[in-house]
Parts: C-alpha cells; structure tokens; sequence
C-alpha cells in the first residue's frame, strides 16, 4: 500500500491510524446516538429503562475510542454531581492508553511550529515518546547547555476532534437530564467544554506554569518545571525535565514518607487557591512525580481553573458555616458559588456534601481522610444520598464554578486514601485560610496574574 500511494510505511502507518481514528469517531456517533434513541423511545412508550445495562452499553460505546471523548468519559465519572452512580461506575472503569504517534509526525509538527532546521536548536531529541495522553505526546530531549528537557506535542486535528467530542458530551448530558430528575447538567457541560477547549492551548499552559510558579515560590515542598518559551508554541510546549517517580510506588513506604508526600500535595492544591484564587483541576496521579527528598513535582498545567475572590470566601465561609452550625451563612456561601432558587431542604441536601468534604478539616487531630473508606468508593455514598433527595424535591443546576472544584476535592480525596496519609487536616486547612482577606487575595491575584500574563477571572455568578 505504502508503495501504491507513495508514501513510506512510517507515513503510510500514521495515515492509517488517522483514518482509524475517523472511523472511530464515526462508530462511536452512531452508537451514542443509537442510545439516546433507545432511552427516548422507552419514555414515549412508558417502559422502564434498565439503568444498569443502558449504563454498560454507554462505556462499551465509548471504550474503543482514545481521545478527547474518553477525557470527558472520565472527567464525567469523577465529577461527583455529574452522573447518576450506575453511570459513574460503569464510566470509571475507563482506561485512556492512546499509542503515541510516529516520528514522521514527530518531524512534521516540530518543523512546523520551530522552523526546518529545528532539530539544531536541540543538543539530542528523542525519537520515541515517553508519555502519551488523549491529546498529545512527550519526548525527552537535551539543551545545548546541558538541560534536561520535556517536550510535549499536540496530536494532529486536536481542535476539530474536540468540538466533535463534545457534540457527542451534549447528546450523553442531554440522555442523563432526561432520566434523572435531581440534577441538572448543563453547566457542567459548558465547564468541561471551556476546560477541554483550554487544555489545547499550550501558550496558556505554559502561562499558567509561571503562575504556579510564582504563586508556589514558598512552598519548597513542591516543584514546578520552568517553561522554556524559546522552544515553545501554541501547540508545542518545552520545559525542563524534572526527575521523580510515581505516586504510587510509595503505598507501602513508611507512615512518614506517605505523609510528606500527602501534605506536600495538599499544600500544592490549597496554597493557590486560598491565597490566589485558582486550582488544579486534575489530580490524576500522573500529573505528580515524588521527588527524591521526599517532595512533589506537580506536571501538567491544563487544566487550571481561576476563581474571583469572591468565590473563595464563600468556600471559607461554608467552611465556618458548617463547624459553627450557621445556616444562614451555609445559604450565603451557596448562592455567593452560584447556586439558585434554593429551598430549605434543598440546603440540608448540599449540607450533606458539605460535610463530607469538609469533615476532616473540622476534627482537630490526626486521621485518615475518610476513615474506612476505600479510594473508589470515596464521596460515592454521600453523593448518592444527595441525589436520592434532590431527586424528591426538584431539580437543581451546579454552577459552573463549583464543578473542577468538586472534582479536585474528591480526587485529591481519594489520593491520600491511596497513600494511607494520617495527617491533622484540620491544622493544615487553618493555616491556609486562617487569615483569609478578600480584598488581600484581590491584590495578590492582581500581581501574580499580571506578571504570568494570565487573565483575571470573570466576576462569579452571585456578583454577576
């Protein structure tokens, strides 16, 4: 075939896992929306859904796809208010190992974003990739000066690939607001959309690497790589190489070592947003390496979502709402995030939530995170209960601003379960919020924002 069409078998093989990813894509459309019409022909005619088996069908349609489809899969499975549970379980169970592309695309993309001779701006470029994800691979290569460095591509037609992944999101939202009467899930949706749209622009990446850098300057605990702008584009980013090993090569080290690297990571998360207003929005645990000190290196910077000062007060304030029993402030921290027409038994449903979260951070001593819970299971119980309430009382719409912070809470969450962490979670939180001042956190964003060139983020809902 390669010699048919003229092409190298390298090339020939590349052109052939594209067109596979086009039909792919393809097979996945029909199936979806062979699902929705499933679901809506069962209502037209009164019969009851097996949610279970429409469920398997759902992730048996998507699990043959790596891409942008299988990241919201899997962003949907850990977004707690997302789905109903025999959804997330089912979609949970999804595995993204999408096989790197070859090197005449490896040639092809860095010619076209550093110029024909850009193999001479590198002192070595590996050909094969370390790493690949749903949206683009990692090299290792060396500067001339020595440095060790990570250079991650964008795969090809990532942009158009995207936008059809999420037309196919608003088919799979649109089956779930139908079927389930407690959730409403198009801002959560639109959160994903303007997210995974992001994570595509690896100059706002490579911005908010700055930002972390600035923004974790005192936290020594934890390592952010330095971009290296000179050998980077909108979809090319380069930066240093930092030397670490998995999280989970630790599960069995000693009580110690677990802990440093659980309050490491906290303090990574917490830090930027109490003190500037912004957090990572995906804890998956190949975005941090351990250090061999016993410190963090946070990796991937793509999904980073900024918050007003406004927002992180009412995070503090549902904080002290719940450990002082302060309904009305409970009430003014949800509607500050953006939530409306809420009830009273539509707060104690949230209040539930709210206390699972933050019930660690309430008892002042040393403990698990969720004593007796395993990882998979963590928040499962709890937002299962929240459903089966709001269920009764009336749909209610999560603002779009609460969705990666409800994510991040429960993955981190579930990462210190991983790790057996025993740490006092209450003494951490304080120090971090303790002296929380909005109009501090306004001039500290200012400054961090402005010289990352990061954009401040847009007024939150309430002060809208």
């Amino acid at each position: 075939m390669a010699e048919r069409t003229g092409l190298t078998m390298e090339q020939d093989e590349e052109r052939n896992r594209l067109g596979g990813r086009v039909r792919r894509y393809a097979r996945v459309s029909t199936n979806v929306g062979g699902l929705a019409a499933r679901f809506a022909g069962s209502r037209l005619l009164g019969m009851d859904l097996d949610r279970g088996r429409h469920a398997s069908e759902l992730t048996a349609a998507l699990g043959g796809l790596k891409g942008p489809l299988m990241k919201v899969a899997q962003l949907l499975a850990t977004i707690p208010e997302a789905l109903p549970d025999e959804y997330a379980q089912e979609l949970a169970t999804l595995q993204s190992n999408a096989p790197p592309m070859g090197w005449p695309f490896v040639r092809r993309r860095m010619s076209a974003e550093l110029g024909p001779d850009w193999q001479a701006r590198f002192a070595q470029f590996g050909r094969d990739a370390v790493a690949a994800a749903s949206l683009g691979q990692v090299h290792r290569a060396t500067a001339h000066d020595g440095r060790l460095l990570a250079v991650k591509l964008q795969y090809p037609e990532m942009a158009s690939a995207v936008e059809a992944d999420l037309r196919q999101l608003s088919v799979i939202l649109a089956i779930f607001r139908r079927m389930d009467g407690a959730i409403d899930p198009s801002q959560i949706g639109e959160e994903i959309g303007m997210r995974l749209r992001e994570e595509l622009d690896y100059g706002l990446e490579r911005r908010h690497m700055r930002l972390y850098r600035r923004m974790l300057a005192d936290v020594p605990e934890v390592t952010v790589p330095e971009p290296v702008e000179s050998l980077s584009t909108g979809r090319l980013l380069t930066m240093e190489w930092l030397d670490g090993k998995p999280v989970l090569d630790f599960t069995d080290a000693p009580q110690e070592a677990r802990n440093r690297i659980a309050e490491a990571m906290f303090k990574a998360w917490w830090r930027p947003f109490s003190g500037f207003g912004a957090i990572h929005g995906d804890p998956h645990l190949g975005n941090y390496t351990v250090r061999e000190d016993g410190g963090l290196n946070l990796l991937d910077f793509g999904c980073i979502r900024t918050f007003p000062p406004e927002f992180v007060r009412g995070v503090v304030d549902l904080y002290r709402a719940i450990r002082d029993g302060d309904r009305a402030l409970a009430v003014h921290a949800y509607e500050t995030w953006g939530f409306r027409n809420l009830t009273a038994e539509m707060v104690d449903a949230l209040n539930i939530w709210a206390r699972f979260i933050y019930g660690p951070m309430l008892e002042d001593r040393v403990r698990t995170i969720a004593d007796g819970v395993s990882p998979g299971q963590y928040g499962r119980a709890e937002a299962q209960e929240v459903h089966g309430r709001l269920r009764r009382l009336g749909k209610i719409t999560p603002p779009r601003e609460f969705v990666f912070m409800d994510r991040a809470a429960i993955g981190l969450g579930a990462v210190f379960l991983r790790l057996g962490a025993e740490l006092n979670w209450h003494r951490l939180f304080n120090a971090m919020i303790g002296d929380f001042d909005t109009g501090g956190l306004r001039d500290a964003q200012g400054r961090a924002f402005c010289d990352a060139d990061v954009p401040l983020p847009a007024a939150a809902h309430a002060s809208a």
